[in-house]
């Protein structure tokens, strides 16, 4: 059984073990360890997650079994729901929970009156073709300066019926 519940403040150092267990394996043939170290500090410390959470910053946990395998961060523009941060353990990849996760976002930007999904993907991750396959497009490439690193990403939109 899933279920997706949202993060509560004592929640962050949950989110920082999953990000923590997720970032190595899904981004070390893509990115240099120095970076996937830095961005871990800078996005997912305790710290950091805790003041998103208290922010209103909208944190999901996806449970299997009551047991945490993913989450999904999504912030609400003007005219859209952009997913932030959108993440599943490596064991659980393949078993529809990425568009489980999708499909929850396509929710809440209806609940809000939204009608378009927008998130960035590097483009040497595998997600991307994942993506694609859940209807969304490529709007930009862009090359992004971050603290001395390149975050080399696709903007990517779906629209919503």
């Amino acid at each position: 059984m899933t279920e997706i519940i949202p993060a509560k403040q004592e929640d962050a150092v949950l989110i920082h073990e999953l990000a923590h267990a997720i970032w190595y394996p899904t981004y070390q043939s893509i990115l240099s360890k120095e970076q996937i170290a830095f961005m871990l500090d800078k996005m997912y410390s305790v710290e950091a997650l805790s003041t998103a959470i208290q922010d209103n910053k909208a944190f999901h946990l996806l449970y299997e079994d009551r047991k945490p395998v993913g989450f999904i961060g999504v912030d609400p523009k003007e005219d859209l729901l952009r997913i932030e941060k959108i993440y599943l353990l490596p064991s659980t990849q393949g078993k529809g929970y990425g568009k489980l996760l999708i499909d929850f976002a396509a929710q809440e930007a209806k609940k809000l009156g939204l009608l378009t999904l927008e998130l960035n993907v590097n483009r040497s991750n595998n997600a991307y073709q994942f993506y694609l396959k859940q209807g969304f497009e490529v709007i930009q490439e862009i090359d992004i300066p971050y603290y001395g690193f390149v975050l080399d990403d696709y903007i990517m939109r779906k629209k919503l019926d």
